[in-house]
């Protein structure tokens, strides 16, 4: 049975111990022994208490919650790596409380402002396009990682993917089947993943000696309606292709309806390659050979980290690599 208002001074007489004694044992001091703890929780358990999470972080100095800001829910790559945070949260002390970024900086700001007001004990940046100096400023204040974003000055607290050479790799499969006129939907113009892709993608052209066509470059924002933009402008210039490499998977999706409305057939007529391997990428028809993040591993091994952060601990993160995998967009050029 649970009884609303459950003190501590009630667990005490219960548990025929003192109220600083049951205090102790909720903040888990060692100072108390086993036999003494097992009949404070035995207590607890009888008269229905649940600890409130707010009063103990009172108590200890910590609110034992931590802040999570991602570019966009709903977003399949970011949901992943939420997903995989929650696990690695799972079973611990801690709760994450999560923020939507909006893919706009000063949104990020006022998330960040608002979850430091909520006196968070450490904090993860997903995909994070604030401002270095800005940054800086953060890391000064409390124990935090980033994901998806390379920062040279952060050595061992931020944690992506080599995305030039994942990029490389997906054009070079392309090059290896024989297709030579290759475009390119890129992400969002600014977006530290859309420069380094379309590095990847210049440098594989370039290492086997085909010149990049501007003509067959085009700016998306990783939405899959930027994609049918993408393809629809693409075939609007006359330039003609072969192949496409979209810089995520939602905007190979748009692509692939594009080319559907335009009678061209995926990969009979056009090749396809996507970024991320999001969930649904195996099951498209046909399934779509894509770059694969490991998204739920950087999550769960941030969440890890930051623990380690907090404890006041050396924090090492794991390096991850992007896996290309092969499926059904991709046919040899005869």
């Amino acid at each position: 049975m649970h009884f609303k208002g459950t003190t501590l001074q009630d667990i005490a007489e219960n548990a025929n111990v003192s109220k600083s004694t049951v205090s102790r044992v909720l903040n888990n001091k060692s100072v108390v022994n086993s036999e003494t703890r097992r009949t404070v929780l035995e207590a607890m358990k009888r008269l229905g208490y649940e600890p409130n999470a707010f009063a103990r972080g009172l108590a200890s100095g910590r609110s034992m919650t931590v802040g999570v800001v991602t570019q966009k829910f709903g977003s399949p790559y970011f949901d992943a790596i939420l997903q995989g945070v929650i696990q690695g949260f799972t079973g611990t002390e801690y709760s994450p409380i999560f923020a939507d970024g909006q893919w706009d900086q000063r949104v990020v700001s006022e998330a960040i402002r608002t979850l430091l007001g909520r006196q968070i004990d450490g904090l993860i940046l997903l995909g994070c396009e604030l401002d270095e100096s800005h940054m800086i400023e953060l890391q000064g204040r409390l124990p935090m990682l980033v994901v998806g974003r390379e920062l040279a000055s952060w050595d061992g607290q931020c944690l992506f993917i080599d995305n030039v050479m994942a990029a490389y790799e997906a054009t070079n499969h392309l090059i290896e089947y024989g297709h030579r006129k290759i475009a390119m939907i890129r992400g969002i113009e600014h977006h530290q993943d859309s420069i380094r892709r379309h590095e990847g993608y210049c440098r594989a052209l370039e290492d086997a000696g085909i010149a990049v066509d501007p003509k067959l470059v085009q700016d998306g924002d990783f939405s899959a309606q930027s994609g049918v933009i993408g393809v629809s402008s693409l075939l609007a210039r006359g330039a003609p292709f072969t192949a496409v490499f979209c810089a995520n998977d939602m905007m190979a999706i748009g692509a692939r309806l594009a080319l559907h409305r335009h009678g061209l057939r995926v990969p009979d007529d056009v090749s396809l390659v996507g970024f991320d391997d999001q969930g649904e990428s195996a099951f498209l028809t046909p399934p779509l050979t894509t770059v694969r993040q490991p998204a739920r591993e950087m999550g769960a091994a941030a969440a890890e980290g930051l623990m380690k952060l907090m404890q006041g601990e050396t924090c090492r993160l794991p390096k991850l690599r992007a896996t290309l995998q092969c499926r059904e967009t991709v046919r040899r050029r005869q």
